[in-house]
């Protein structure tokens, strides 16, 4: 075992994929040389050669359109957009193609790679650093969407991206990028894409969350402890496929449950997992499914941003709510 923050699991994986699979390219703006903005693939280039690690032009659609052709002729791209909010351009190459490519060649061909993004607030950045666009990907037929809290599952999850024969985009909350360190198998090792895991048994309620929002909910679970408040955590760690059964089977016990995203309100994760949470685990609810989110707004810029982010307090006061209702 090693000791490793997000960075550095994520750059492991990518080393062990590297290494193990001729095929695995990973590629995108400053990716390498400079190993990206944050350094997450720093090094990589100078094991494994210019040819398999690489700068591309400033071009997200081009990075994501010459992907797709490198996915569908056997090889295994892992390509970088910058920022969260630079992957705009590339949507029409994602919800055009890359989702769609299994289904248009009635799965002559799969689409085995994955689109690396920073994402997530909490970080004072500017305008189009600080997105959380997971819904639209979520909602986006043929795509998987996964998002890793911790270091031990972003390096397992990374591979099973990698392996995976349908595209994949990987998440990464930039804000926990060197927030938690952890022990991380150094051998390979894979999780399960469409699995969540129960963090924390508790009786009183449930709360899911993934990303960053997983150490805020953690946060107040400590003060809700204090008032007598047993909370079950649910990391989702994959926004598609959801893990039914896990939240099924959590809500049926507890009959509470609160659903937290940093994501904005409307039409976002939080109301997708309410309506799953409605239709499995109905007749076992003693209080109304909530949802605490980001606002209807594009993040703030740094002085204001400190209004926008959860907070250990805001979570606790809705889990308080919800247990008294």
């Amino acid at each position: 075992m090693k000791v490793m923050n997000l960075v550095q699991a994520i750059n492991d994986a990518l080393d062990l994929k590297l290494r193990e699979d001729r095929g695995v390219l990973v590629y995108g703006e400053d990716v390498g040389v400079e190993g990206g903005v944050f350094r997450v693939t720093e090094g990589l280039q100078v094991k494994h050669g210019a040819e398999r690690v690489f700068d591309s032009p400033l071009a997200e659609s081009g990075i994501v359109g010459t992907a797709l052709g490198m996915a569908i002729t056997g090889m295994k791209p892992v390509v970088e957009m910058q920022f969260d909010g630079f992957v705009y351009p590339a949507m029409n190459q994602i919800l055009s193609h890359v989702g769609r490519f299994r289904n248009r060649t009635r799965g002559k061909y799969s689409v085995p790679m994955v689109i690396r993004i920073p994402y997530g607030g909490g970080i004072n950045a500017l305008e189009h650093h600080s997105e959380s666009p997971e819904a639209y990907f979520g909602h986006t037929p043929g795509l998987k969407v996964v998002i890793p809290s911790t270091p031990y599952d972003a390096k397992g999850l990374l591979i099973a991206a990698i392996e995976d024969p349908d595209p994949v985009i990987y998440l990464e909350p930039k804000r926990i990028y060197r927030a938690i360190k952890q022990e991380v198998p150094e051998e390979k090792f894979t999780i399960p894409i469409g699995k969540a895991k129960i963090l924390s048994p508790g009786e009183h309620i449930t709360v899911i969350a993934y990303g960053a929002m997983i150490r805020e909910v953690q946060r107040a679970m400590v003060m809700a402890r204090e008032k007598g408040i047993q909370v079950e955590l649910i990391d989702l760690r994959t926004i598609w496929p959801i893990d039914r059964d896990t939240i099924r089977q959590s809500v049926q016990k507890t009959g509470r449950a609160l659903i937290v995203t940093e994501a904005p309100k409307s039409y976002g994760p939080a109301a997708e997992l309410i309506s799953c949470i409605n239709e499995e685990a109905f007749l076992s609810l003693e209080a109304p499914p909530t949802r605490l989110t980001g606002f209807d707004t594009v993040i703030p810029l740094p002085l204001g941003e400190k209004y926008y982010v959860i907070t250990p307090d805001r979570i606790l006061a809705e889990i308080e709510k919800l247990v008294n209702y």
